[in-house]
């Protein structure tokens, strides 16, 4: 059986929904990814291991 949500998590049903946030600066949205970049290339360039490729041949064979 699934628990429930929070209630601070979950709106009332006559709630209206949230204003919609400013956009983020070109300058803010650059550095953010050039972050992200350089965080994630090593993670990127790293070798898939074979359990990984087992599993993704797995899921390109048709089903029976």
């Amino acid at each position: 059986m699934p628990k429930p949500l929070p209630e601070r998590l979950s709106a009332p049903p006559s709630a209206a929904p949230p204003a919609a946030a400013p956009g983020l600066s070109p300058t803010v949205r650059r550095h953010l990814g050039q972050n992200l970049r350089s965080l994630y290339a090593e993670t990127l360039a790293a070798p898939v291991s074979q359990r990984l490729e087992a599993l993704i041949a797995q899921l390109d064979r048709p089903k029976r």
